[in-house]
C-alpha cells in the first residue's frame, strides 16, 4: 500500500505516526487511514488513488462485500424495528411509510456504506492486512 508500489508494508516500514490514527475515527470520518486528514472518497463512495494530504496509496484497499452486508442487515433490522414502532405509536397512512422509509433508508444505507467502507480500509491498513496467497499452503502441511 505504499506509494511507490514496489514493495508491501511491513512494520519496519511503516511511519510510526500512522499507527497513532484510530481505525475507528478515520472510518467515522472517512478520512486517510495512514495520515487521518485526507478525504478518502472522491465522490460519493469512489475511493481516490491516493491521499491527498499524505500521498498515501489507496489504489490496493478494496474492503469487498463486507460493507453492503454490514449495512444491509444493520438497517433492515433499524428500519423493521422503528416502522413497527412508528405504526404502534401513531398509526400513518400507508404512503407515509413508503415515502418516509424510502427517504430513511436511501439516506441512511448512502451514509452507512461510506462510513462502513472507510472503516473497513482503515482496519485493514491498520492491522497491514493482504490478500490470502495459496501457494504457501504446501508449507503448511
Amino acid at each position: 500500500m505504499r506509494a511507490d508500489n514496489s514493495q508491501k508494508n511491513t512494520d519496519a516500514d511503516r511511519d510510526p505516526v500512522s499507527r497513532s490514527v484510530s481505525p475507528f475515527r478515520a472510518g467515522a470520518l472517512c478520512k486517510c487511514p495512514s495520515c487521518g486528514e485526507g478525504n478518502i472518497f472522491d465522490g460519493l463512495l469512489e475511493l481516490r488513488t491516493q491521499c491527498m494530504v499524505c500521498g498515501f496509496d489507496l489504489s490496493e484497499a478494496d474492503p469487498g462485500d463486507g460493507p453492503q452486508i454490514f449495512v444491509i442487515l444493520i438497517l433492515g433490522a433499524l428500519t423493521a424495528v422503528l416502522a413497527f414502532m412508528i405504526e404502534a405509536a401513531f398509526t400513518p397512512p400507508a404512503w407515509f411509510h413508503v415515502v418516509f422509509w424510502t427517504l430513511f433508508i436511501s439516506g441512511m444505507g448512502l451514509w452507512m456504506l461510506r462510513v462502513f467502507k472507510a472503516t473497513l480500509i482503515a482496519l485493514q491498513f491498520h492491522h497491514d492486512a493482504h490478500e490470502g496467497n495459496l501457494d504457501h499452503m504446501s508449507d503448511c502441511e
